[in-house]
């Protein structure tokens, strides 16, 4: 009955979180601004925005062109729709089976690996499903499902997402009933409510490190399997596709540039004390 109380208050929640952001993008309305220059172009992308990295990189690149820029909010499943819609110019996301497919499709080019975070499992201090002495990830939502502790799932098709069930699908388990809640909506928010809830939930690193002073109940209980490490990537529109593909496909070419590189790895270091995404040279070694 505990499960399905909470479950009922993160159903209503989630409700609405997905209604606002539904009704955001049906007006077409930019999540934030970044410039005021006479060129314009869109990009999709969830955490780098939602984290602020964004808008660093926006500023640093407005300083040499005439440019602003619009930030949609969004996970990378949407993303990749939004791109494929010529509804924006470029993406940063972290899906690559489906980046790949997209390149291949044709419909979105300049793929560059930008930078990494990794995932962790979180959950309540005391660990009731016992996973922090898991072997795998697998293992670790093998031992949640096992004791129906309550699990967050974002549930929006995001990298978050497609990853989660990536991992469901090694354990050999559909994740199903009261202890399963589906939240439909971003990182930052579901962290939040998993922690309101002390369930367990996979957040990505530059998340948890953003948002941790202000985490009471949860804490880091599964990381370092390799299958967790979370790279992220470019896509934009082929050439022509749209007006501001041209100024897209120059903020991607200062993305993967030395100056692009060094605001990334350092992004969040004054903040939090600690970078918040690593660099493509780091990423490297995880980029298949």
């Amino acid at each position: 009955m505990a499960n399905f109380s909470k479950a009922c208050r993160l159903l209503l929640l989630s409700v609405f979180l997905v209604a606002v952001t539904v009704s955001a993008f049906a007006q077409g309305e930019c999540t934030a601004t970044y410039g005021a220059g006479s060129a314009a172009m869109q990009l999709a992308t969830g955490s780098p925005g939602e984290l602020g990295l964004v808008e660093v990189l926006a500023n640093a690149f407005n300083e040499s062109h005439d440019s602003r820029l619009c930030w949609k909010k969004a996970g990378s499943g949407a993303s990749l729709k939004l791109l494929k819609g010529k509804q924006v110019d470029f993406i940063m996301v972290h899906a690559p089976a489906a980046e790949k497919k997209a390149v291949e499709e044709g419909w979105a080019i300049k793929r560059h690996l930008i930078g990494s975070n990794e995932f962790y499992i979180v959950g309540p201090q005391d660990d009731p499903a016992g996973i922090s002495s898991a072997g795998s990830a697998a293992d670790a939502y093998a031992r949640i499902a096992g004791a129906k502790a309550t699990f967050l799932s974002r549930g929006d098709n995001s990298g978050t997402h497609k990853k989660e069930m990536a991992i469901w699908e090694k354990a050999s388990i559909q994740p199903s009933g009261d202890w399963y809640v589906v939240t439909h909506t971003f990182m930052m928010a579901t962290l939040k409510m998993a922690d309101e809830n002390r369930g367990y939930f996979m957040t990505d690193s530059s998340t948890w490190v953003a948002a941790k002073k202000d985490i009471r109940h949860l804490k880091i209980l599964f990381r370092g399997d390799p299958f967790l490490i979370n790279t992220y990537h470019t896509l934009c529109q082929p050439a022509g596709a749209t007006a501001g593909q041209p100024l897209a496909s120059a903020f991607i070419d200062f993305v993967i540039s030395e100056k692009g590189q060094k605001i990334i790895k350092a992004y969040g270091a004054d903040l939090y004390g600690e970078g918040l995404y690593n660099d493509a040279e780091y990423a490297r070694q995880y980029d298949h």
